[in-house]
């Protein structure tokens, strides 16, 4: 009898294992009408692949009812196959206890970064939103639905808000409409579209503003990947923007850690000139660079007409690196952790933008001086300095970031420098080695 239980037991975790890889979106349906604690137990005999790809299609609420039942160790790990910004929202639904609990057991530069992405900027709608949110998949029933709002243990509840298969805030059903449906009926045909929502980053004057315009009570809140991360409360909103004005009294007086549009010139000299004479010093090291191949221009004089072109063309593609990896940063669509990636991504743009230029440059280049050599070091100068351009313009405000430091207020400098330095060396740099080529031209 009892080999028969054990028989019975390997058999239906077998099945469980097999519906869950196969069947992700089916199976995240099914754990979402179970006790928190039945779908805790199946989850957690199953790997982490497994686990982390039916994770990915649970509804807000049941994923942080299954999580804290769930080992510890499962626990970790799970959110450790998470990307920061989704593993921060699940955290961020999670009382401060919990937060540490799991921080505590992540890699210290895991834990940070999270920790950061935990912490939205001041006067920011994520500052003030509520992350106890409940979303359900569109595609369930009422019968469903009724059924995991009873194990979530709910208070006081207006509205849900529903999600498409791939977490994506679609629409929302009100308490009472769902009272009254049919068991049957499925939560998209009781949906009624959401008229306004807000992101994460957003000022908190934006959301007064819709919740006034459009005559709300609560604004649905999402993040940078487009996923439900909170609600924001009409009363809690108003409460914090009157808290807001009373604390800018002391900026009207000058009391601000940080320099504003009307600070006075004393205090921006202080914010700026230690960084205008690192920046006077790289400047010098950009010159060394040129003073390096001055021979080569001395014989060459035509290298030097076509120096600024070397450089300003890698500078432009290092400042568009720069700016998009920056945005990326400031909206929390990427960090740290992505750095290879926007790096690769960034390196591949580069190449192709170069060669193009490279093309374009060489031929008229060509026709300019007649010289097929001269023609052929600038346009291996372009492929070569815009794609190091690009690679630091990713890295630079990547390592900043890692380093603690404030990219927004040193990035351009230490890129301005680097590009300098990548289109001079370059250009130079090839044409020394191929000045053969222009003896003979």
């Amino acid at each position: 009898m009892a080999e028969a239980l054990a028989t019975d037991s390997v058999s239906l975790a077998v099945l469980n294992r097999a519906f869950l890889q196969n069947f992700p979106r089916d199976a995240a349906r099914k754990l979402e009408t179970m006790q928190p604690e039945d779908a805790a137990d199946i989850l957690a005999e199953q790997p982490i692949k497994i686990l982390h790809t039916v994770w990915n299609r649970l509804a807000p609420g049941v994923a942080d009812s299954i999580l804290i039942r769930l080992p510890e160790k499962v626990a970790v790990e799970l959110l450790m196959t998470l990307d920061a910004s989704p593993c921060a929202t699940l955290l961020g639904r999670l009382g401060s206890k919990q937060q540490t609990q799991f921080l505590e057991q992540m890699p210290a530069s895991v834990a940070k970064e999270i920790r950061e992405l935990l912490e939205y900027p001041d006067a920011t709608v994520g500052r003030l939103m509520d992350t106890r949110v409940i979303a359900f998949n569109e595609k369930i029933t009422v019968r469903e639905a009724l059924l995991q709002l009873r194990n979530q243990n709910l208070e006081e509840l207006h509205h849900l808000y529903l999600l498409s298969d791939d977490m994506r805030l679609q629409s929302q059903v009100f308490i009472q409409r769902l009272a009254l449906a049919n068991d049957d009926q499925t939560l998209a045909s009781l949906a009624t579209p959401i008229r306004a929502f807000v992101s994460v980053l957003e000022p908190s004057e934006e959301a007064i503003e819709k919740l006034n315009k459009f005559n709300l009570d609560n604004l649905p809140v999402i993040d940078a990947n487009d996923m439900l991360a909170g609600v924001i409360h009409g009363k809690d909103l108003i409460d914090a923007f009157k808290a807001e004005l009373a604390s800018d009294m002391g900026t009207m007086v000058g009391v601000s850690k940080d320099e504003r549009a009307l600070s006075s010139a004393w205090f921006a000299v202080k914010k700026r000139l230690p960084w205008l004479q690192i920046n006077l010093l790289t400047a010098f090291l950009a010159a060394a660079v040129v003073g390096i191949f001055e021979d080569t221009i001395a014989r060459y004089t035509a290298l030097a007409i076509l120096l600024p072109i070397a450089a300003g063309q890698s500078g432009n593609t290092g400042a568009q690196a720069l700016a998009v990896t920056m945005r990326g940063l400031t909206l929390r669509e990427i960090t740290v952790r992505h750095w290879l990636r926007v790096t690769l991504k960034e390196a591949g743009a580069a190449l192709i933008n170069g060669v193009s230029i490279a093309i374009t440059c060489g031929l008229g280049v060509y026709l300019w001086s007649q010289s097929f050599g001269l023609a052929l070091i600038i346009a291996l100068a372009m492929v070569s300095s815009m794609t190091i351009a690009a690679v630091s313009g990713a890295l630079v405000p990547i390592v900043l970031k890692r380093m603690g430091q404030d990219p927004a207020l040193s990035a351009s400098i230490i890129l301005t420098t680097v590009t300098d330095i990548a289109g001079f060396m370059s250009f130079l740099g090839i044409a020394t080695l191929l000045s053969s080529m222009l003896d003979a031209a």
